[in-house]
């Protein structure tokens, strides 16, 4: 029989596991994400991605401020729910909610446990130079990513991966992987493994402050800082333009030959050099502006040496 399931979360990464888990006739109860908030130029209230396709779908949506109330834990209970679903809910459940359905509260984690736990997986396992990644589906417990992990799918990080890049590679392989986990629930068969304690490392929210880019580093660091904030909040510089200092994105780029000044200009063609080494931008967006691939940047803003990057 298919499950009949709480889906819980609010971005665009969860939304491909509830249309995967709807398509596999799993009964979704009700579906909990943040609330809406204000978006755009005028500022209008913005729906979640995930209660779009939940509206779209007819599931009932709830945004509660909290679980933690009386009331909150009844109206959970009342969905009857053999198991919950949570992917990148971003809100913190009590221990009453995680023991409320029959078979507990499964997270999809978008890595792999016990590395990078906590709020940004995706961005601290690029900024850190790793070379691999992966999703991985945990029975949830009071900890903070702490639980028995359940099923696991591994990729590959390379250097030209940014952050969104990562995100549009792992959400649909995770949507597959809890479509499997939930079937193995359902026929009696899934299987837990505790974590290890070796190797946990948490993946802390990303801060503004870090965002400014360090020329004084080696090459391949700063790529990867660049990447694990692109597209946001995006590893940011000052460039000398008509007389002044303008704020400028990096969003992407590669490793490049040549030496020079940390943050000097050693082409035309946007190549930078760091401490040890240089990058060359492919992409960029200056302040107010939109993105723009670097040939089309040039073209409308010629850059020559002697400049530099601060």
């Amino acid at each position: 029989m298919p499950l009949r399931l709480i889906f819980m979360g609010t971005p665009d990464f969860a939304v491909p596991t509830l249309l995967r888990l709807a398509a596999h006739g799993h009964q979704i109860a009700a579906v909990y994400t943040r609330e809406a908030r204000p978006a755009g130029r005028g500022m209008k209230l913005q729906p979640s991605p995930v209660e779009r396709e939940a509206h779209r779908l007819g599931i009932p949506v709830l945004t509660p401020k909290t679980l933690k109330t009386p009331d909150a834990l009844a109206e959970f209970r009342s969905h009857g729910a053999d198991a919950a679903v949570v992917v990148a809910y971003g809100m913190i459940l009590p221990q009453a909610i995680l023991d409320a359905p029959k078979y507990g509260c499964y997270n999809l984690h978008a890595s792999l446990l016990p590395r990078w736990r906590g709020a940004a997986p995706l961005n601290r396992a690029i900024m850190a130079g790793d070379v691999e990644s992966g999703v991985m589906v945990m029975k949830m417990d009071a900890g903070l990513d702490t639980g028995d992990v359940a099923t696991v799918e591994r990729i590959a990080v390379t250097d030209a991966m940014t952050a969104s890049d990562l995100h549009d590679a792992l959400a649909p392989l995770g949507a597959d992987l809890m479509v499997r986990a939930m079937a193995s629930l359902e026929q009696g068969e899934l299987q837990l493994k505790k974590q290890g304690d070796e190797g946990v490392t948490y993946a802390a929210k990303i801060d503004k402050a870090e965002a400014r880019i360090d020329w004084n580093r080696p090459a391949r660091d700063v790529l990867r800082h660049i990447h694990g904030l692109s597209p946001f909040p995006g590893g940011w510089c000052e460039m000398p333009l008509d007389g002044e200092q303008v704020r400028v994105k990096i969003l992407r780029c590669e490793l490049a030959k040549g030496a020079g000044e940390s943050g000097e200009l050693l082409d035309d063609r946007l190549t930078i050099a760091c401490k040890v080494g240089a990058i060359r931008v492919l992409e960029l967006q200056r302040a107010g502006k939109p993105p723009m691939k670097a040939d089309a940047f040039l073209n409308g803003t010629p850059l020559q040496p002697p400049m530099r990057f601060t």
